[in-house]
């Protein structure tokens, strides 16, 4: 499972126009499902996301997590970052989970990211979204598990 974070003023998704996900502070996750993921590896990601330690104290200083600052989540399912490209121009997604596996995972992902008390919503599976991140820092963590 491979996931890219980032810390987000405000995000949303559409699709065809119609707005299905919209959160002010919070996270925007782009999360790609490997053929070897299982519910034990999402429930890592979200444990481990939902703690990460990226927004700011009163301080200045990265030691406060999504939840310590009452923020949201969106989920974007990303296929493309399993993107293999040693070969030639165009890429490969043969390292991809397929959709069958991949699309019930990514929903357990984000019922797993709301039972550790993140209020979180999720773009479409399989379709073609338009993706708003205002990335506040620019903060932006790569997480692989």
């Amino acid at each position: 499972m491979r996931a890219v974070i980032q810390r987000v003023r405000r995000g949303g998704v559409s699709v065809e126009g119609r707005e299905v996900a919209k959160i002010g502070q919070g996270l925007v996750i782009l999360l790609g499902i490997g053929p070897e993921d299982t519910e034990e590896t999402a429930g890592a990601m979200a444990y481990k996301i939902s703690r990460m330690r990226i927004f700011e104290d009163d301080q200045g200083k990265m030691n406060l997590s999504v939840l310590d600052v009452g923020g949201e989540a969106i989920v974007v399912s990303q296929f493309t970052l399993y993107a293999n490209t040693k070969k030639g121009h165009r890429p490969s997604f043969i390292l991809s989970a397929p959709p069958e596996m991949a699309s019930p995972l990514v929903d357990r992902f984000v019922e797993l990211m709301s039972e550790q008390g993140v209020a979180t919503q999720a773009g479409e599976f399989g379709a073609h979204m338009l993706v708003e991140i205002e990335n506040d820092g620019p903060v932006t963590i790569w997480l692989e598990m």
